[in-house]
């Protein structure tokens, strides 16, 4: 005989589901998309001390992402000097709420379509503190999301990701990029947006009904 067996637990009430956010399709991909890859394999910028290259187009039915990743080498910096640099290479972009951060500190993008039209990391930081996020932006978004990166006593690296949307227009997609204070001027390489957005055919759901999106 079982001694609990005249103590059953209780059923716990059925709970409700709590509602999924989805984020707008100009805020990130598709959560339920694997997106067709577009090779590029590009340096941006490569001096004898400093790289910064463009590696793939991620592209999904909305937009891409752009993977870059980038590195320090170090020279004839003394130890002091290279803590500070460390500092400012791992400071994240700059967004509205920053004060006091000089433009040249800190790594810059920016987009610019065939037809002109341009964009600048990051520009969903236009939603704080007055535009609702759910509210189409009057433009082109790119957003650069940091993932992560290494320091160490003779290098420092780091990598990230470009979020832009929409998918580009046909004709040349122009990426730039600028960090002065690490000896990078504005810099750039062309890519082919006829190719990223003809990728977006490739894409692939998860499930048919399912978009990621509302």
């Amino acid at each position: 005989m079982n001694f609990f067996q005249d103590y059953p637990i209780p059923a716990p009430p059925p709970r409700r589901r709590a509602p999924q956010f989805t984020p707008p399709p100009w805020a990130a991909p598709p959560r339920f998309e694997l997106p067709a890859i577009v090779s590029i394999g590009e340096f941006i910028y490569k001096s004898p001390a400093f790289v910064l290259a463009v590696e793939a187009a991620k592209v999904y039915s909305t937009g891409c992402i752009f993977d870059v990743n980038w590195m320090l080498r170090r020279t004839d910096q003394e130890d002091r000097k290279w803590a500070e640099m460390n500092a400012v290479f791992h400071h994240p972009a700059p967004q509205l709420t920053d004060r006091g951060i000089a433009v040249d500190s800190v790594l810059l993008f920016g987009a610019q379509f065939q037809d002109g039209v341009k964009a600048i990391s990051s520009s969903l930081s236009m939603y704080a503190p007055h535009k609702p996020m759910d509210q189409e932006p009057d433009g082109p978004v790119f957003e650069y999301r940091p993932k992560g990166g290494n320091a160490g006593e003779d290098d420092m690296s780091a990598n990230g990701a470009l979020w832009l949307w929409p998918l580009p227009p046909a004709g040349d997609l122009r990426l730039v990029a600028q960090w002065t204070e690490m000896g990078m001027g504005e810099s750039s390489i062309t890519v082919d947006g006829t190719q990223v957005r003809d990728a977006a055919a490739g894409v692939k759901r998860y499930w048919p009904t399912e978009t990621g999106h509302e």
